[in-house]
């Protein structure tokens, strides 16, 4: 794993992994097998040092997992434009780590996980919806390798 270019940018490892639990979206990053870059933003949330996720059944994103299960996800939690400075205030985390499809009880408590940091007023609703859907979603979770935080604050 290369070093953070702007180490002086870097923030805790206990902060990066408060602002991915926190986040709103994240962009999951993958290659596809002719090595075509693919980016695509989705819903997440974070147990046990884990990121979950779903999704349909089928789609680029899958293909590109299948084939090779090495991604990187990003989040980007507050930013502002600094226009007397030319820059940006920001935080973001960035991930690097290996996908797994999730299975049976542990998909269960990922699309749970996902109506409670979602819809936390819903849980009863989500729960049926989740009955009624989960035999055509798939749940995936990106085991962490290495995560890394960077922040510039004016």
């Amino acid at each position: 794993m290369k070093n953070m270019r702007r180490e002086d940018r870097a923030i805790p490892q206990e902060d990066a992994m408060i602002l991915l639990i926190q986040g709103e979206y994240g962009v999951l990053s993958t290659v596809s097998d002719k090595n075509e870059p693919y980016g695509v933003p989705l819903n997440y949330f974070v147990r046990d040092k884990s990121i979950y996720f779903h999704s349909a059944d089928k789609g680029e994103k899958i293909e590109h997992v299948e084939n090779n299960n090495r991604v990187s996800f990003c989040v980007v939690g507050r930013t502002k434009i600094v226009p007397s400075k030319f820059s940006t205030a920001y935080e973001s985390v960035i991930v690097f780590g290996k996908i797994v499809e999730v299975y049976d009880d542990e998909k269960q408590k990922a699309l749970e996980g996902l109506i409670h940091k979602y819809s936390p007023d819903f849980k009863e609703k989500g729960k049926a919806y989740i009955e009624g859907s989960s035999f055509v979603t798939r749940v995936f979770k990106i085991n962490i390798d290495h995560l890394s935080g960077k922040a510039r604050k004016f």
